[in-house]
């Protein structure tokens, strides 16, 4: 399905599969999902090549391979890009999501060889995307976004250190709620959960958040940003206790000026990261999460029933209507 530019009709066109080249793989899709970064691209608040094929979350089984280590047959997810593993960046600052040659999947102009999103029946991965075998008891529709929204939760995670036990996430669309029950999962007893959608809040109470209190949350060993409005980055710091975390993922587009008190930071000993997707061994742990049942369960109800990619404009409006917070498609 072709993406021609804001506006314009997404085409469903057929073409021919290509034979995967050295280090390949085309895999059959099964599942994928509309992330909200495609949400962005089609109302033209992010910018695309065109034309190309949207979509980078999805699931499905290889057709055929060009590696060793990636089976006829096998069910896979794969990361969301595909990176060299030879610049600065892959090689001495373990950011391969920030490779000098990055190919990334559904926002990249379709080429000689084609099949870059997942918004089709294949998709074609290219040498340098990490390619991990999905677990039998894991649903489709959880297979689906695991190369997105949760394995950057999971490495929104990875450096929060044990002793962070009173949490709160701010945003309750898909990142916030996989963060809600990732959180749980990890054993942290006590998830604040800032929404002001009732719908987002009555899921996350389903994962486990406790509402926030009136008078603010007591003081957070934590605060994971989800929400992707800049004016909530000052309230999080605020409420953490000294040398607290403050982790932000959601702030990725032109209106993220942010305003903080720099004397709150330094005098509280603050941590602030920035986190933007992820390298590969947060995705096989996103992987391995995702094959325990209780996180299996508790994010089940996150996922719309899917929609046939021909019937996309439905999708779409389903997608921003907030019903689901991933609505899935079926290639």
């Amino acid at each position: 399905m072709l993406f021609l530019g804001v506006g314009e009709e997404l085409r469903l066109e057929e073409a021919i599969l290509p034979e995967p080249g050295p280090g390949e793989v085309l895999v059959a899709l099964q599942r994928a999902a509309l992330c909200g970064s495609d949400l962005h691209t089609l109302s033209g608040r992010r910018e695309a090549p065109v034309p190309c094929v949207l979509g980078h979350e999805g699931v499905g089984v290889v057709a055929a391979s060009r590696r060793e280590e990636v089976k006829e047959g096998q069910r896979v997810t794969w990361s969301l890009a595909a990176s060299c593993g030879e610049c600065i960046p892959c090689r001495s600052w373990q950011l391969p999501q920030k490779c000098h040659h990055l190919l990334k999947y559904g926002h990249a102009a379709e080429d000689e060889r084609g099949w870059l999103g997942t918004y089709a029946s294949h998709i074609l991965l290219r040498p340098g995307t990490a390619v991990f075998p999905v677990p039998e008891g894991v649903a489709d529709s959880l297979a689906a976004s695991l190369n997105c929204g949760f394995a950057t939760v999971v490495n929104a995670l990875a450096e929060v250190p044990a002793v962070c036990q009173r949490v709160a996430v701010q945003g309750g669309g898909f990142l916030g709620l996989c963060a809600v029950a990732l959180l749980r999962a990890r054993g942290v007893k006590e998830v604040y959960l800032s929404e002001p959608v009732e719908s987002r809040l009555a899921l996350g109470r389903s994962l486990g958040a406790l509402p926030l209190p009136e008078t603010g949350p007591p003081p957070l060993d934590l605060v994971v940003e989800t929400a992707g409005v800049a004016s909530v980055v000052r309230e999080g710091l605020s409420w953490l206790r000294p040398g607290g975390h403050y982790v932000t993922t959601g702030l990725v587009h032109d209106h993220c000026q942010v305003e903080i008190d720099g004397q709150v930071v330094v005098k509280s000993c603050l941590h602030i990261r920035g986190v933007h997707n992820y390298a590969p061994d947060h995705l096989r742990e996103a992987v391995a999460w995702a094959a325990r049942e209780e996180v299996a369960k508790s994010l089940a109800p996150l996922f719309s029933p899917p929609f046939a990619l021909a019937d996309f404009s439905a999708a779409l409006a389903a997608a921003r209507g907030g019903q689901w917070p991933r609505v899935l498609l079926s290639p």
